[in-house]
């Protein structure tokens, strides 16, 4: 089990000790208490902590929910709300600034393990989903790019695999001067995988050039690739280490 780095916010000590009795008996690493929240935003800093228990109702000039929105728009961390208000109108407030989780005061240290262990696999999951759109707009920039290029240049057929040739303007796959005849998503496979000939495409980025909603899986690509395939005469494109499909340049 990974220890993980927990800042605590809360002004009242009894609390926050009693906050770090337990979560040091469930084998997390409680890296510093702040009573406030310039102090919170210089532990931040300092030491860079995993996720952050915050007292929603820390003071009344700078409450949590101001420092809530800091840590959301400053920082990359998870952190989970403390409080004794279980109100719906105050949990609505809270809510707008996307916390991770809410426990309501006094707690059982089994509901803030659970919790604990929920948020910090939601944001893992978020940070994941991220790094793959991160991934999927600088590959369709790419695309996006290679095309205008081709248009520029008037280059409307690629040749390729030894009898391959692809015309970009109408789509069109023929492969020793015979046409192939394609469904309009596998034309967009050819298309897509030859942007980036001799580079693997990724799942996701098939996904997001193909589909124009979010009904498609990697299934969906496997299933398309399939088809694809055995309307070619010859074996171009290649599996890539379950990373997504590649047509090697040679």
């Amino acid at each position: 089990m990974n220890i993980h780095k927990i800042l605590i916010v809360e002004d009242d000590e009894v609390t926050s000790q009693h906050l770090k009795f337990c979560l040091k008996k469930l084998n997390y690493d409680v890296v510093e208490i702040a009573n406030n929240t310039l102090q919170a935003r210089n532990k931040i800093k300092i030491y860079e902590p995993e996720l952050i228990l915050l007292d929603i109702s820390l003071d009344e000039d700078s409450d949590g929910i101001s420092l809530a929105r800091f840590i959301s728009n400053s920082c990359d961390i998870p952190f989970i709300y403390l409080s004794s208000h279980s109100e719906s109108e105050f949990i609505k407030k809270a809510q707008e600034t996307k916390p991770y989780g809410y426990l309501v005061k006094p707690f059982e240290p089994k509901s803030l393990h659970t919790t604990i262990q929920m948020a910090l696999a939601k944001f893992q999951e978020s940070r994941e989903q991220k790094i793959s759109l991160q991934k999927v707009n600088v590959a369709n920039e790419r695309l996006e790019k290679l095309f205008a290029h081709k248009k520029e240049a008037s280059i409307k057929n690629q040749e390729f695999g030894n009898g391959y040739v692809f015309e970009h303007e109408y789509l069109e796959l023929s492969y020793q001067n015979n046409i192939i005849k394609l469904t309009k998503r596998e034309k967009m496979a050819i298309q897509v995988l030859l942007s980036q000939i001799g580079h693997t495409v990724s799942f996701e980025h098939i996904i997001a050039y193909i589909w124009d909603d979010d009904s498609a899986t990697y299934n969906s690509v496997r299933t398309l690739i399939w088809r694809l395939r055995t309307k070619l005469p010859t074996e171009i494109i290649n599996n890539s280490s379950g990373q997504g499909y590649i047509i090697k340049d040679a």
